[in-house]
Parts: C-alpha cells; sequence; structure tokens
C-alpha cells in the first residue's frame, strides 16, 4: 500500500496548488480593472492577502518546502496575465486592468518560514502579519501608476459591469488615502488566523494519509 499513499500524496500537492490558485483568484476581485480598482481596493486587500496566507502556509507545511509560498504566487500571477493579456486581444487598452502584486509578499512568507527554521508557529504569526501588511502596500504603489484611471474608465467600460457601479464623476481621489490603512490592518489581523486554521487542516490531512 505504500504505492497508494505515495501516490495520493503526490495527487494532493497538485490538487491543493490548483484548487488554491483558483480560489484565491476569485476571492473578491483578483484584478484590478480601472473602473472599480480603488473602490475595490479593500475588498481585495482583505480576500486577497488572507486567501493568499491561508493557501500558501496549508499547501508549504504539507510540503516542508520554503519557496513554494513564491510558487504559489507566481501561479496566480500567470493567470492573471493570462487574463489581462485575453482583455488586450478584445481591443482594449494595456492599462485596462493591472496585474495585483502577490509575489513581493509570498516571498516575505517564504523568508518567514525559512528564517525561523521552518517553525509554523512563526510562519503563520511573522508570515502572516507581512503578508497582511505588504500586500496592500505593494498594490496601492502598483495602481499609482496607472496614468489616469478614471479617464481609462470612461472610455473604455467593461461590458460585464452592473450600471451601479459605472463611474459617474471624478470621485476617485477620496480613496486613496483611507484604503491603504485599512486593508492592510484588516489583512495583517485575519491572516493569522486563518493561517493557523490552514496549518490545522494541513495536519489532519497528513494524519489522516500517513
Amino acid at each position: 500500500m505504500v504505492w497508494l499513499r505515495r501516490t495520493t500524496h503526490y495527487l494532493f500537492i497538485v490538487v491543493v496548488a490548483v484548487n488554491s490558485t483558483l480560489l484565491t483568484i476569485n476571492a473578491g476581485d483578483y484584478i484590478f480593472y480601472t473602473d472599480w480598482a480603488w473602490t475595490s481596493f479593500v475588498v481585495f486587500s482583505i480576500s486577497q492577502s488572507t486567501m493568499l496566507v491561508v493557501g500558501a502556509i496549508y499547501y508549504m507545511l504539507f510540503t516542508g518546502v520554503p519557496g513554494t509560498a513564491t510558487y504559489y504566487a507566481t501561479i496566480m500571477t500567470i493567470y492573471t496575465w493570462v487574463a489581462k493579456g485575453a482583455w488586450f486581444a478584445l481591443g482594449y487598452p494595456y492599462d485596462f486592468d493591472v496585474v495585483p502584486v502577490w509575489i513581493p509578499s509570498a516571498m516575505l512568507l517564504d523568508l518567514a518560514y525559512w528564517a525561523t527554521r521552518r517553525n509554523k508557529h512563526a510562519a503563520i504569526l511573522i508570515g502572516g502579519v507581512l503578508v497582511g501588511m505588504s500586500l496592500p502596500l505593494f498594490n496601492m504603489i502598483n495602481l499609482l501608476l496607472v496614468a489616469d484611471p478614471l479617464e481609462m474608465a470612461f472610455k473604455y467600460p467593461r461590458p460585464t459591469l452592473p450600471p451601479y457601479m459605472t463611474p459617474i464623476e471624478p470621485q476617485v481621489g477620496k480613496f486613496y488615502n483611507s484604503p491603504v490603512a485599512l486593508g492592510a490592518g484588516a489583512g495583517a489581523v485575519l491572516c493569522v488566523p486563518i493561517a493557523a486554521l490552514g496549518a490545522k487542516l494541513n495536519t489532519w490531512t497528513y494524519r489522516w494519509m500517513a
């Protein structure tokens, strides 16, 4: 039965990687569209930082390999660039949507896991806080690089955008300051307990497979 357990083990690693990635990119907005980027920033920061940590911690503890979180974030980045390319192929401009930045925050999580000699509690506590605080900051800088998101929103509205979300007047500026504090604070607080839950699920799964 050793071959069955090994096959199940490797198959489970693949399933966790794929499904966790899909879960993360579908938690809130996984891509920044210029017509709704700033108002969805808080939702994105909370959902993505939380899902990045719980998925990466679960996957990283199951494999026990530092660097897994960065690999996990790279998969999501590739998914998002494919979506960006699809919009571009449909005739929308390059700045119509903005690819979020996951990889630096995931590298901080891997660094916390590696620097503490694979201590899962340190990875959850330190790595979770680092991701929750850094991901909103990196993505705020990323969005500020868009030349004129409001002009882009008026010129190229999404065909799937509900009428109540369509920009009516320039109100984007008031979202420049508050989302950073709220998104970073809420993300950092939520990442730790949810990552701990992911670690507990990992322990139960490992015992079951053993």
